[in-house]
């Protein structure tokens, strides 16, 4: 029976309060994409995700609800263009997730 420090248990009990919009793989990884630069179009995510377009869509989709991005539609010539950026209130949700994570795996493992 191996013991375990107090504190293990409870850090992972704040695994239930993460925002699970941001937890999930795909938008953790385009609001990471977004936080990089000023903004970036719907075929340059497209390429670094590596996400089909229904699936880069719908995850942009649930990311605009929660109001983690803004979602910019043009025309550029005949061409729709689609413009993304990561909202004030989406690099600071991005930011608090990376900050929950890297304590709870600092509690479990040590700072590295």
């Amino acid at each position: 029976m191996s013991k375990q420090k107090k504190s293990d248990t409870s850090d992972l009990s704040r695994l239930l309060g993460i925002d699970k919009v941001i937890h999930e793989p795909a938008r953790f990884m385009i609001l990471a994409y977004l936080s990089a630069v000023e903004s970036a179009d719907f075929v340059f995510l497209l390429n670094q995700t590596g996400l089909t377009q229904g699936n880069l869509s719908f995850h942009l989709s649930k990311l605009e609800e929660s109001d983690y991005v803004d979602i910019e539609k043009q025309f550029i010539g005949k061409r729709p263009h689609t413009l993304l950026s990561i909202t004030d209130k989406g690099r600071k949700a991005l930011k608090e997730h990376l900050k929950v994570m890297k304590e709870l795996i600092d509690g479990l493992f040590g700072a590295y």
